[in-house]
């Protein structure tokens, strides 16, 4: 038996309950399904819709990474990487020959 297992799984709502455009809620990530069952689940249930509120949370923060890159790749000029930027202060590495 896992230790996880021997204690009640409580709500994970933190009194957000506020709707996303997609249905799910801002605080707690679960679904309107989700949220009203609740109380009607089974433990094995419940670890169900954490790791589905995990899996979202998670992907919420890639998207923000991913949008977030590419708002930093946009400023740069078209074409160009962080990579291509070039140091104005250093000397080509052949003239330090």
């Amino acid at each position: 038996m896992d230790q996880y297992e021997l204690f009640a799984i409580e709500s994970p709502c933190r009194g957000i309950c506020e709707n996303s455009k997609k249905g799910y809620c801002k605080g707690c990530l679960r679904s309107r399904d989700e949220r009203f069952h609740w109380h009607g689940m089974t433990e094995v249930e419940r670890r169900h819709v954490l790791h589905l509120c995990r899996s979202r949370w998670q992907r919420i923060i890639k998207a923000r990474q991913d949008k977030m890159e590419k708002k930093q790749s946009a400023s740069l000029p078209y074409g160009m990487d962080e990579t291509d930027m070039l140091d104005l202060f250093s000397t080509p590495a052949k003239e330090k020959e």
